[in-house]
């Protein structure tokens, strides 16, 4: 195990609030380029989490969530990482480059679930069941499950959808969302259109 890898441990359980370090925000992007939103958990481990990820804010990872970002290259002569990866000493230059994965704000991926390269973003709002096999992009607010993951269903109706979408709850802070939530109670337990609205509103009177 390497020298780096025991400072994460151990910092891992030194900082006992991940949702709210920016210490650990910061050391995972300077170190692993994967960035992790405010209030986000259970994705500070580059072992499972694949360098170059983006997530949002308010997610949530189940702590056996794996997300890859590239594929061996079976069109080539071997599907070893000798003839891909420069580091092994073979090539020249690395001949596989993944596009960064991109997960919105609120996203609930259960555990055993894997992101593979083929899907590249996780809209906002978005649930992934527990053992899951993400082969293509997932909408907003959509459940998906299976191997591969299909859509169940969506989280809520088109229209408030578009009246949560319109609050952007998720730019509050824990202060901010508090305050708005005790106003307006019903908004965290069964956003509707009109709730939403309300919350909106608590939110512009501050």
């Amino acid at each position: 195990m390497g020298l780096q890898n025991i400072v994460d441990r151990v910092l891992l359980k030194l900082v006992r609030n991940h949702e709210e370090s920016d210490f650990l925000r910061r050391r995972f992007q300077k170190l692993y380029d994967i960035e992790i939103g405010a209030y986000s958990y259970g994705a500070f481990d580059r072992w499972r989490i694949a360098p170059g990820t983006r997530i949002g804010r308010y997610c949530s990872f189940a702590g056996s969530v794996m997300v890859i970002s590239t594929n061996h290259p079976m069109q080539a002569l071997s599907t070893h990482p000798i003839f891909y990866l420069k580091s092994r000493g073979v090539i020249p230059e690395n001949r596989v480059v993944g596009r960064p994965t991109v997960i919105e704000d609120d996203v609930w991926i259960g555990h055993q679930a894997i992101i593979t390269p083929g899907c590249k973003r996780i809209g906002r709002g978005a649930v992934i069941g527990a053992g899951a096999i993400v082969t293509r992009d997932v909408a907003p607010y959509a459940i998906v499950a299976g191997n591969p993951a299909k859509l169940i269903r969506h989280r809520f109706s088109p229209e408030v959808i578009e009246a949560l979408e319109r609050t952007r709850w998720w730019e509050l802070d824990r202060a901010g969302l508090a305050r708005a939530c005790a106003a307006v109670p019903e908004f965290a337990h069964e956003p509707t259109v009109e709730n939403a609205a309300a919350f909106e509103r608590a939110v512009a009177a501050g």
